[in-house]
Formats: structure tokens, sequence, C-alpha cells
């Protein structure tokens, strides 16, 4: 198959080593920044991301602009072969605009307007606060927008949050208005609304979801979510205009926040160049083991890679010592910075960036971690990681643009999680919804298998396996997707929980999985039970194999498929828990209840045999990523664990220490290899 490449920039050459800088703190110090470019040089570093909280030095009062210090900043860098993602300072407002323009500052669930201070707390949808950020924008562009060293525009900073104002309000009428063409019996009959004698007679009637109001319906409650991503977005895309309406050459992001539950990642991503995110992983903890740490952080890079499989990500912040809001701040281990960018490197990202490059001797964030702590030396642990960790990356220069190409995929969309969590049913504690979509992934990656994260409504057709936990809530057009993807030779795994509700949960009537779904998985889930904590049930598989159950089982009655496990006990003994249903040239796998991950494992290996998608013996701890480019393929193997670890069968040069391995690759405690091989 034919891998393109997509580089980032033309400049640097290689993958981006920097993050955060906030000069603007520094600005009565001209020997620390001095000393600032001097340790960056020493460093490695060719990135730097400026701007991001400079609103009030920016523009400290309404309409008079001071972008002088920051054009020296990066004529600086610049001189000294470092590069500028500059970021719009929207993500947290000056005081002067609050006191002018109140409402800026949002209104909580409550109804409450808040006051001014922390961050990320505007309204989406305040007219003055929009034309405020127009024209700071449209300063700031035209001013840097042509600067030779300027590589991206950083849009905000982890935009996030919702508002309940009156213009939100209304604004989230006209947008169910749009959705329901004006129909107000339509909204009715979607939502459900003669329950409790709750039908609306106008959308002007409509309140969102607020703290002492309507919270009963599901309809509701999601719509709210999705219309906070659709304004949130609409905000985003007014930056976007605004500054390719000056620059159109130049590139743009903004960065993610993990799995961040507040908006629909699949929504804010499209009018976005480049996806970026960060990343903070709780390295160290005692309640997981280090690999399962790193897997989770594989999963939600996964995730960013998935959104634009055509070009690399950025990781846009990551800490190089430790961070200051965990319930535990604990320092990164050694070994532990290198391993955790070069993961990151692994799954597709083409940087390594950090907040933040010098640490704050105030505020909120003055104990955060930093490349430069307030000792202010190169002399340190953490900057002598920092270091070396820049050294790795330009060993890895040829990494850059290179794409992942996996022939696995599994399903997480942001609705479907927001309506299993507001569903009153099953059980409050044991949903987890996300933690069974990562366990799934992290099953897959301990045999050597990555996957890919995509919607219901992606384009399922370059997959042999797909995998879709409790795939609870159908959109319009997944049910076809599905069908259509097994019936021309695709492989699915599916159950407990699938297709139970339509995309305003409603519940699909004639059996579950609805909408044609019980056709194609050939069985109907009769019931659904939750069981209590330390109760516990078997599926026997074919053989006798024996795998445990916990939290769900339904009762299937089959409608074509074969049976591949049987419950072993209870009411529901020797009915069917694992079935197969073969449709067109795929099969259709359906796992009725929620089995131990070793189980799931034993299905995905028969699975992925049928696919002919080849899985790793590989050591406990060790994760596997390939990233590929036309002629060459990276292989990195990653020992995340505190043993030594030897993988066989592996070929090729070690770009990080030269080394050729003629087929065994011994790697230490915390050490990983990035094999270059031909294709």
């Amino acid at each position: 198959m034919r891998v393109q490449t997509n580089r980032l920039f033309s400049k640097p050459a290689g993958l981006l080593h920097g993050g955060d800088y906030n000069p603007e703190q520094w600005l009565d110090r001209p020997d620390i920044l001095e000393e600032d470019i001097r340790l960056m040089k020493q460093a490695h570093v060719n990135e730097a991301t400026l701007g991001v909280f400079a609103w009030s030095v920016e523009e400290p009062s309404e309409g008079v602009f001071h972008f002088d210090w920051l054009k020296e900043i990066m004529d600086r860098l610049y001189e000294n072969g470092i590069y500028t993602i500059l970021a719009t300072p929207t993500g947290a407002r000056p005081v002067w605009l609050d006191k002018k323009y109140p409402e800026a500052m949002r209104v909580n669930s409550a109804g409450e307007r808040n006051l001014h201070g922390l961050r990320h707390n505007h309204c989406m949808s305040a007219p003055a606060f929009r034309a405020r950020v127009k024209m700071i924008d449209t300063q700031l562009a035209q001013a840097l927008g042509n600067h030779p060293g300027l590589l991206m525009w950083h849009i905000s900073n982890e935009l996030g949050g919702e508002c309940y104002c009156p213009l939100c309000r209304a604004r989230f009428q006209q947008y169910l208005r749009g959705r329901f063409g004006g129909d107000i019996s339509a909204l009715n009959h979607a939502w459900w609304t003669t329950f409790w004698s709750h039908q609306f007679s106008d959308f002007d009637e409509i309140d969102p979801p607020m703290k002492n109001g309507e919270g009963s319906i599901g309809g509701l409650n999601l719509a709210w979510k999705e219309f906070t991503s659709w304004n949130m977005t609409d905000f985003l895309k007014t930056e976007i205009d605004t500054l390719r309406a000056v620059t159109p050459h130049i590139p743009v992001t903004t960065n993610f926040m993990k799995l961040y539950n507040g908006l629909d990642y699949r929504v804010l991503h499209r009018p976005l160049d480049v996806v970026s995110w960060d990343s903070y992983p709780r390295f160290g903890n005692n309640e997981e083991p280090l690999a399962d740490t790193f897997a989770e952080n594989a999963f939600d890079h996964a995730v960013m890679r998935s959104f634009k499989k055509d070009r690399p990500f950025l990781l846009m912040e990551s800490a190089p010592g430790l961070v200051n809001w965990h319930p535990y701040n604990a320092l990164k281990r050694p070994g532990i910075h290198s391993l955790a960018g070069l993961q990151a490197v692994a799954c597709g990202a083409d940087s390594v960036l950090y907040f933040q490059w010098r640490k704050g001797r105030g505020s909120f964030e003055q104990y955060h971690g930093a490349v430069v702590d307030h000792l202010g030396t190169g002399d340190t642990r953490v900057f002598k990681e920092v270091e070396a960790m820049g050294s790795q990356l330009q060993a890895l220069a040829p990494v850059a643009g290179s794409l992942s190409h996996n022939r696995v995929a599994l399903l997480f969309d942001w609705p479907n999680r927001w309506a299993i969590a507001d569903m009153a049913g099953l059980s409050r504690e044991k949903k987890q919804y996300e933690r069974t979509c990562l366990l799934q992934h992290r099953s897959l990656l301990r045999m050597g298998v990555d996957c890919d994260i995509l919607s219901m409504q992606d384009d399922l057709t370059p997959y042999k396996l797909v995998v879709a936990p409790m795939l609870y809530l159908l959109e319009l057009g997944a049910s076809e997707n599905l069908t259509r993807y097994v019936q021309q030779g695709g492989n699915l795994v599916a159950g407990y929980l699938a297709g139970y509700v339509n995309e305003d949960t409603l519940c699909w009537l004639g059996g579950f999985p609805g909408d044609g779904l019980s056709d194609l998985f050939g069985v109907i889930s009769e019931e659904i039970d939750t069981l209590y904590p330390g109760k516990t049930n078997a599926a026997i598989f074919e053989g006798g194999t024996r795998f445990a159950i916990q939290d769900f089982a339904e009762l299937l009655r089959l409608k074509g498929a074969q049976v591949l496990a049987k419950y072993e006990q209870d009411y529901c003994q020797n009915t069917p828990a694992v079935t197969v249903h073969t449709v067109g040239t795929g099969n259709a796998y359906y796992v009725a209840a929620r089995l131990e991950q070793a189980g799931m494992e034993h299905l995905y290996r028969r699975c992925l045999a049928e696919a002919g998608i080849p899985v790793q013996s590989l050591p406990h701890g060790v994760e596997f990523h390939c990233r590929y480019t036309e002629k060459e393929r990276f292989a990195f193997y990653l020992n995340e664990s505190e043993n030594p670890a030897t993988i066989a069968d592996v070929f090729g040069t070690d770009m990080l220490t030269g080394q050729v391995l003629d087929g065994t690759l011994r790697l230490a405690p915390l050490q990983a290899a990035v094999l270059r091989q031909a294709r």
C-alpha cells in the first residue's frame, strides 16, 4: 500500500523540541532573556511557543497595542535557529476587558455570572468579546504574521467549559430550531417529553440543563453538550478566519486535553490544520504498573493521531519534571522523560514540547515543572534529561513526516460517551466507557498490534479488524456503515449495550442491538443484568477455556449467529455469551458480557488470525509502534518495565545508538530502540 508522508514544516528540519516560553514575565531581566537563548541552544531547542497568556502585555488598555517586545524576542530566537509557534492570547482576558464588557464573563449552571479571574472562562457567544478577539488577533497577525521565524498559529489554549448566560441560551434555542427544522413537535417526539408532562410549545421555552432546572431529559442533556462543542468550534473558526485573512499561508492548531469530556474533539479538530495536545500522565503512581500508565498515554496519542491520519500531530505540552495540579505531584524518575518523549514520536508526533521553559516566580504555576528551574542553571537533572532528549530527537530527524499505517481500529465517540454517562440504568459506578475502550486498546498493544481510534461514521474500509466497545448510541448512518464494512470482508467485534438508542437517546424498537444491527450480529439481546460487586459468572469457550465475567451480562436470543462461548452458571447457564455471525465475506462478533481482558485477548487472537494480522510475542511491558515513509519503516520498541527485555526477530540499525541488530534486541529497563528498516 502506498504510504504518503506529510512534513508539517519545511524548517526546521526534523522534529520539534521546545515548548511554552513566557518572556513577558522577564522583560525587566534582560540578563535572564539572554541566558534563555544560551540554555535553549544547549538543550537542542529549535521551537518556542510564545504569547499564550500575554494579552495584558500585548494590549494593556483597550486599543493600545505593544508588540515590539514580542518581535524582538522572535528576532533573537530566529537568529539562533529557534522558530516560533505564536499563540493568540485569548485564553485569559485582561481585567480591563471584563470591567468594560461584563458579558464576556461566563454564567455558570446555577445562573451566576463569574467575576474576573482564572482563565478559559469566556462566553463563546458574546459579540463584544468576539469583537475584541478579532481586534487583537488582527493586530497580532499584521504585526508578526510575516516574520520568517513564524511556524504556526496556536489558537488560544486548552479550550473548554460551558456558558449558561442569556446569550448562550438564545443561541442554543436557535441551534435547536435548525436541528429540528423549526418543528417543536419533532423535538418533543425525539426527546419523549410526554413523560412527566414536559412537552414544549415553543423553542423559546427551552432552557439549558441548569443546576436548578431540567436535567431529566436525555435528549436535552446530550443536545446541550453537542451545542457547546458546536458553539466552541464556531468561536474557534472566528479566530482562524481572522488570522487567515492576514496570513493564509500559516497553519493553525490549538491544544487539546487528553479525553476532555466537555468538548467533542471530533468536531473541534475539523477547522485545524494540525492537531496538538497536552500530555500529563501520572507516572509512578501507586495504583498501577508503570507500563499501564504508558499504555493509557499511548491510547491518548492514538486518539489525537487518528483525527488527521494524513499528517503527524504535535505533542504541544508535556512536563519535563513534574506538574503542580495532580493529587500527588511526583517527579519523573530518571529515564521516564526520554521514554515518554520517544513514545510520543512512536505514536505519530513530530514534536516533544514542554510546559514550560522557565519556572515563574509567582502565581498558580510557580511550582509546575520546567526545563529551567528557579535555580536557573543548565546542570540540573531535569535539564540534562531534556538536553539528552534533544539529542535523541536530532538522531530521529528522518522520522519527521512519516505516518502510521494500522489495520486495526477502535471506535470511540463523544456523543456515545455522554449518553452512556447520562443514562439512568446499569450501574453508576461501573459503566466506565472510557476505561473499557482503553483496556481493549491495551490488550491489542500487548500483542504488538497498534490501532487507530475512529468514529462510528468514519471510513472503515482500510481496516481488517474494528473493535466497537459499548456502542450504546448509534448516530445517523452508523449501522449502515458497520454493516457495509462487514459485508465487504471486515471483522467487527462489539457487544453488550450495543445499539440501544438513536442520536437523540430514544430507544430502538424491535430488539437490541437496534437499527438493523441485530441482523448484522445475528442475535437479539432480551435483557441486560448488572452484577453486584463480588458477583461473577464466566464464559466457557470451545474446548473448555474459561474466562471470568463481571459487571454486566446480556441474555441473548440467537438469530442466525454461531455460539463461541456460553455462560457457565446462574439463570443464563448454557446460553450464548459470545457469538459470531458471517455476513457477506466478513464476520460480526458479539460479546454479551464484560469479559476479563484475558478472554477478550483470546477472542482478539482469533480475529487477528482471520484478518491476517500477525501477533508479536513481546515481553511484558514492551510497547511496539511503527511509522512509515514511502521507502522506510521506523520500528519503535519501548521497554516500560523495570526488568531487562529481549525481543527476537528484530533487524535494522538502531537510530539512537547506531547499533546494527542481527535478530536479537536487548533493552535495559526504561530503554528504547528505534530501528530504521527498508520497506
